[in-house]
């Protein structure tokens, strides 16, 4: 849901953020992601102050994420055929049409919507992963993965600071208050969507060998003078998706899946179930509902924060990847101890009414923002880095890549949104601190590999 930025590069390479190019030819990519997704990162939290869109909304977002992974299989060669630029535009009209819906909304729609937003969102991720990798070297893929996802984040903010000031003080939601707040939301991400159209088509860089190879290749084909036919269409979009099987069966990418797999789990349970049991606790009084959307926004500062701060660090890989996502793992231990201790169990599970539970502490709204706060700070350490590392082992197959990536974090994704419904709060989190912990393991193997493997073709080069 994005777009993504180059930073200059010696030489000839234009940067997308970060270039000589004029100011007009950056600001439609920025003023596309804040406006597309500060409206939709704002939808998924508004709707849980809808009680009465509850128990639909989470077999919704079950659908958008088993539909979203399903979806990745074809989404590369969705992108391979009209290209990254026009599949983010088409998937943000996808996104537009989805919040109209909840205008007027009826179950049909509701459903019918959601099957068609997943499909939708794995084109639209395929596509910025792409477009991510080829504006970047592997000196500023780290960098450009940081910013980008701050960016990114920066919608979640915007998005929750909305939510929260239009409703602040409503205990009960009228109809008219509803058809306003979407209203508002459609034409704001309609205006986005149509400035995802005005990207500029950057191509990669060739490297200097690349360039050497290419040079003499011309040199040599200019006096044989032979026409190469260019593939075809449909032979495009064959091979994009044997390419994205083949790639799910790698080493990398199999040891990277556990990692994947723990995003899928902590972002169901950040943007959907923490803030449930937040506006499901009665002792945090009458503005227990309002504080949804105020989490929203403490989970967007620390995506920001940690976004910015690590994609900084992580130029030119000084720090490497491995201390950024131990702490993340850190981060998110600590915030699901404070969690256990500040949030009843039964929360996720409460009827509308709420929860009279108390855990082991006396309930905190301070303490529970913080938790949203460290929830945002240490899902920004695993996305940056797994962004960064997934750009830089399948640089010359980044939409496949990023399709697998999609795929299998919708998958866990799904399930952790169907298991939310039934499992006591302690019993999640337990899950989210096994799966965390092996996926951290799983990812320092991974990055040793790239390392190991790098140092050896650097060796060969000599």
């Amino acid at each position: 849901m994005d777009i993504l930025m180059t930073p200059p590069v010696a030489g000839k390479h234009q940067a997308f953020f970060y270039s000589n190019t004029s100011l007009l030819n950056k600001m439609p990519a920025l003023v596309a992601v804040l406006l597309t997704f500060s409206m939709n990162s704002g939808i998924t939290l508004l709707q849980y102050h809808l009680i009465c869109f509850y128990t639909c909304l989470t077999c919704s977002m079950a659908i958008i994420y088993g539909v979203f992974s399903a979806s990745n299989l074809i989404a590369p060669s969705v992108v391979a055929v009209i290209g990254p630029q026009l599949s983010m535009f088409l998937s943000g009209l996808v996104y537009s049409g989805y919040i109209a819906m909840f205008i007027h909304p009826f179950t049909w729609s509701f459903y019918t919507a959601s099957v068609v937003v997943g499909i939708a969102a794995a084109i639209l991720w395929t596509a910025q992963g792409n477009l991510l990798t080829i504006n970047s070297t592997d000196a500023t893929i780290g960098r450009n993965s940081g910013i980008f996802w701050a960016l990114l984040q920066f919608s979640l903010f915007f998005g929750n600071m909305y939510i929260y000031f239009a409703w602040h003080g409503h205990v009960h939601i009228l109809d008219k208050d509803r058809q306003t707040v979407f209203i508002s939301l459609t034409v704001i991400s309609l205006v986005g969507s149509v400035l995802f159209f005005l990207i500029r088509k950057l191509e990669p860089e060739a490297t200097p060998c690349e360039a050497s190879e290419s040079l003499l290749q011309t040199e040599s084909t200019e006096s044989a003078s032979i026409v190469v036919a260019t593939p075809g269409l449909g032979s495009q979009a064959l091979d994009a998706f044997k390419k994205a099987l083949q790639l799910s069966v790698t080493k990398e990418m199999l040891l990277l899946s556990i990692s994947i797999a723990y995003t899928g789990l902590e972002l169901t349970f950040y943007s959907g179930v923490y803030g449930t049991c937040i506006g499901a606790m009665t002792q945090f009084g009458d503005d227990a509902k309002s504080l949804i959307g105020l989490s929203g926004i403490f989970i967007g500062l620390g995506e920001i924060l940690g976004g910015g701060v690590f994609g900084m660090l992580n130029k030119g890989n000084r720090f490497g990847r491995n201390p950024v996502v131990l702490l993340g793992l850190i981060t998110h231990f600590v915030a699901f101890y404070l969690i256990f201790l500040n949030i009843a169990s039964d929360a996720p599970i409460a009827p509308e009414e709420g929860t009279h539970l108390q855990a082991y502490i006396t309930p905190s709204v301070e303490v529970a923002l913080l938790c949203s706060f460290l929830l945002g700070l240490g899902d920004s350490c695993f996305n940056t880095q797994l962004l960064s590392i997934v750009g830089f082992m399948f640089r010359e197959d980044s939409a496949p890549a990023f399709a697998v990536f999609k795929f299998v974090q919708s998958i866990t994704a799904a399930l952790a949104f169907f298991y939310s419904n039934y499992l006591l709060l302690h019993w999640q989190l337990l899950i989210m601190v096994v799966v965390g912990f092996l996926g951290t393991l799983s990812f320092f193997v991974a990055d040793w590999v790239v390392v190991s493997s790098r140092r050896d073709t650097d060796y060969d080069s000599i």
